[in-house]
């Protein structure tokens, strides 16, 4: 039997893509994880999760069932990638490549040892490295003490740099596109992903006139109606709209595992006196939790002056998740800045640099007054003197009880 090859080269093959960001941009990432590496005794760490290589290579894997890293110590940076994907890792890689083949079960490993060196306490992500894997990396490697840099990691994307916020909000404006789309093609009688596709595609078009050398994946839209916006996450269905139809409309742009959102309750052709009571006081949440938005807040207190509102008004039983979340390297499969989020539990202080959304979310359920699911959705800047709110689309009674004419399809 041949022997196979272990690693593929595909180094030169093609010229390094134009990255996402500057130089000096990932370079000040490097340097920010590599800090902490020294402080802590670190000698090197092995990123695998999606949204920490997105963050430090600006390269966003397929995993399809194979496994990929980013190891970094203190003189180089390096994505592991499975020769599937050819030159395309390297290409994006903002540091070195090491591509592994498919034809000995033990070559991601064997990758890695080319370039571990003399390493002995390495940090990996203890919420993203499954049992599998842990296990085979103490088999492989017996000599390494393996420790959590998934934390430490986490808080330092959760200040964003001046180009960071540049970019989300641009996607914002984006998004705001894409909620516009999702008005227009909003009319009785369309399906729920008539709806989507036009948000989608018009987003993707305006993704690629404004970033013509970014790769085009994962912007998506859900839209919902009547008794699909229960949930905030419900897939897009083949339902069609009904006159007088609560309606859910989520864009979501995403450009190099960046991700905004923007989400807004509407209504088919008319809205009942119960509906508009909802939705007005949900709306209302929705403003007093912008302006609690500001350097200094305490999350969960947030979390907690709102909740009183509800309450005042007999509807926090009906709250379903939490008020806002950051915002940064984040996707539906993958990733979440834990440490910031919008909710009782979370004792994090609101910092210049952060993102974070305001979303406050009731549903109704069916047979009571009003019945459905309600949430806005914006997403605001942490500066020194306050908050700078990147969304623009309207929301609230006044503009978006739709009463469109179906689109030619």
């Amino acid at each position: 039997m041949t022997e196979r090859e272990r690693l593929q080269n595909f180094v030169g093959n093609g010229e390094k893509a134009r990255g996402t960001f500057s130089a000096a941009e990932m370079q000040r990432r490097l340097d920010a994880i590599r800090r902490y590496m020294a402080q802590n005794n670190v000698d090197a760490a092995l990123f695998t999760s999606y949204h920490n290589i997105n963050y430090y290579a600006d390269f966003i894997y397929c995993q399809f069932g194979r496994r990929y890293g980013f190891f970094v110590d203190q003189d180089n940076a390096t994505s592991i990638s499975a020769g599937i994907d050819g030159g395309q890792p390297w290409r994006r890689t903002f540091g070195s490549n090491l591509t592994y083949t498919d034809w000995q079960k033990d070559n991601y490993f064997h990758a890695i040892r080319q370039i571990i060196g003399g390493a002995k306490r390495i940090g990996i992500e203890f919420d993203h490295v499954n049992l599998d894997l842990l296990s085979l990396l103490k088999a492989e490697f017996p000599g390494v003490d393996f420790v959590d840099i998934a934390a430490p990691a986490m808080r330092l994307r959760m200040i964003k740099s001046a180009e960071e916020i540049a970019h989300i909000t641009e996607m914002a404006r984006i998004a705001d596109i894409g909620g516009a789309a999702c008005v227009e093609a909003t009319a009785v009688g369309v399906p729920e992903h008539e709806v989507a596709l036009h948000s989608t595609a018009t987003m993707i078009r305006e993704i690629a006139r404004t970033w013509p050398h970014a790769e085009l994946l994962d912007t998506w839209t859900w839209f919902q109606s009547g008794i699909n916006t229960d949930g905030a996450h419900n897939p897009v269905t083949s339902r069609k709209i009904e006159a007088g139809d609560i309606l859910s409309l989520n864009c979501f742009p995403m450009v190099a595992g960046y991700y905004v959102a923007l989400e807004r309750t509407l209504f088919a052709e008319h809205a009942s006196d119960a509906h508009i009571r909802l939705w007005e006081f949900n709306c209302k949440i929705h403003d007093r939790g912008k302006e609690l938005l500001v350097p200094g807040a305490k999350c969960s207190d947030i979390a907690a002056e709102l909740n009183e509102m509800y309450a005042a008004e007999n509807l926090l039983q009906y709250r379903s998740f939490g008020y806002g979340h950051s915002f940064g390297v984040l996707s539906h499969y993958y990733g979440r800045e834990a440490g910031l989020e919008l909710r009782e539990d979370c004792e994090t202080i609101l910092e210049p640099g952060m993102v974070v959304s305001m979303e406050p979310m009731i549903t109704i359920p069916e047979g009571l007054p009003g019945a459905g699911g309600y949430r806005e959705h914006d997403i605001l800047v942490i500066e020194e003197a306050g908050s700078r709110n990147i969304t623009g689309f309207p929301y609230g009674p006044e503009h978006l009880i739709v009463k469109g004419k179906a689109r030619a399809t």
